[in-house]
């Protein structure tokens, strides 16, 4: 019985590392969201402190590899350098993603669970940071940086996501730098099985 049991856990360890591979093929569909957004932002003229939310949803062009569009809305305390006063913020976001797994046999060694997987992720769109007081900044936006997702099981990952934003553009400042980590999740779908939930929400 011993054996048995230890058998269909090495079994069980070999699919799974298998079906959380075969979640990020081509063709497959990741849709999700940054639940929460907690960042820095530093301007000349003011700091502060955000609360994101950040639906995102991708296709896979070829293993490994996404690319999607993205909407970002926040609310966020600003603290005024000058006159030492706060005030509620909001900020917002639209544009597109690309993330590659990382394939690297050198990353992939860092990978201490067969459940973990590395990823790259760089966005660009457009986006606003806008203080009741203090300085705004609406524009062109870039960003970059590594993440980290925790597979719960085949089809859900948990998700770590550190990035650099740079906004550029009008408003009482031409530009923004953000610093983020994100923690959020992605459900990971064939194409073949979302098309399936569609019709059936369509029929419902």
């Amino acid at each position: 019985m011993k054996r048995i049991r230890l058998l269909a856990l090495a079994i069980s360890a070999v699919l799974f590392g298998s079906a959380a591979n075969a979640q990020i093929q081509k063709g497959n569909i990741m849709v999700g969201a940054d639940l929460t957004n907690i960042n820095v932002v530093f301007q000349k003229e003011s700091t502060a402190f955000n609360f994101n939310l950040t639906p995102k949803i991708g296709w896979f062009i070829k293993d490994g590899l996404a690319i999607g569009g993205y909407v970002e809305f926040g609310a966020n305390t600003t603290k005024n350098k000058t006159t030492d006063t706060r005030a509620s913020n909001t900020n917002y976001g639209v544009g597109a993603f690309a993330r590659y797994f990382v394939e690297d046999k050198n990353v992939r060694k860092m990978e201490f669970s067969k459940r973990v997987r590395f990823f790259a992720e760089a966005n660009a769109g457009f986006a606003g940071t806008n203080p009741a007081s203090g300085a705004s900044t609406n524009g062109f936006n870039v960003g970059i940086g590594p993440g980290i997702s925790y597979f719960i099981n085949p089809n859900i990952g948990l998700e770590g996501l550190f990035k650099y934003d740079l906004t550029v553009g009008g408003g009482n400042s031409t530009t923004a730098n953000r610093l983020s980590l994100g923690i959020g999740f992605q459900i990971y779908l064939p194409s073949a099985k979302a098309k399936q939930i569609y019709k059936e929400e369509r029929g419902k």
